[in-house]
């Protein structure tokens, strides 16, 4: 069996889900423009640049979601995923898990974006393993804090791992392992796999990938 893993935000999907999660809020009018907008965008710059604070952020992200009932953003979200998801799912993203997936991989979806905001994302491709950043809940409530590690940078490796032993594997159980990404955010574990592809990547990746001789492909449409 090969492992397989995927960043998802500009890699599977043509976008940012954080960034877009955030404007949607803002755009419906459960977000203030003036209060939130501008800081949006500068956590999106900072995350591109590679100078974001993981922990700064979550709290920018998450604490909305401590506002609102479940069901509301349940609806939302559905909202969400029809209007600012599935129209940047392109098919040769999809060709391209289909692939792996047929093939009889272990595949998952790795991302520093929140499991509420990603978790359908990820079922549209017909993955069942995401890891991804978890936003802690208390009796089905979000409570805005995040639960464990990040799933970020050197926190990606750990959760992966994680993953693995609890499913009583490891990196040496597999002959071969994938990671796709864009992000030079994801340089520590590009460097984990056997097999480390950019996609469409940044311009810190794209330098990096080409000194290292690794793949690089496009998946845009």
């Amino acid at each position: 069996m090969d492992l397989v893993l995927f960043d998802l935000d500009n890699t599977l999907i043509s976008g940012d889900s954080d960034f877009e999660w955030a404007q949607f809020l803002i755009n419906k009018g459960v977000l203030d423009r003036e209060l939130y907008e501008a800081t949006n965008l500068e956590f999106y710059e900072q995350y591109k640049a590679g100078t974001l604070d993981i922990d700064v952020f979550l709290d920018f992200q998450l604490q909305p979601l401590a506002r609102y009932p479940r069901h509301l953003l349940d609806a939302w979200h559905h909202e969400f995923m029809a209007r600012h998801i599935l129209p940047i799912v392109s098919h040769k993203a999809r060709a391209l898990v289909r692939e792996h997936l047929d093939s009889g991989a272990l595949c998952a979806v790795v991302t520093a974006t929140n499991s509420f905001v990603t978790s359908s994302t990820v079922r549209e491709f017909g993955i069942a393993h995401l890891i991804a950043t978890i936003p802690a809940q208390e009796n089905g409530q979000f409570t805005g804090r995040p639960r464990g590690i990040p799933s970020f940078r050197e926190g990606k490796i750990l959760r992966v791992e994680a993953w693995l032993e609890a499913m009583g594997l490891w990196w040496s159980s597999f002959e071969r392992s994938w990671f796709y990404s864009d992000s030079q955010n994801d340089l520590p574990l590009l460097s984990r796999v056997s097999h480390p592809v950019a996609v469409d990547p940044d311009p810190t990746l794209r330098a990096h990938a080409e000194a290292a001789g690794w793949p690089l492909i496009s998946l845009l449409a």
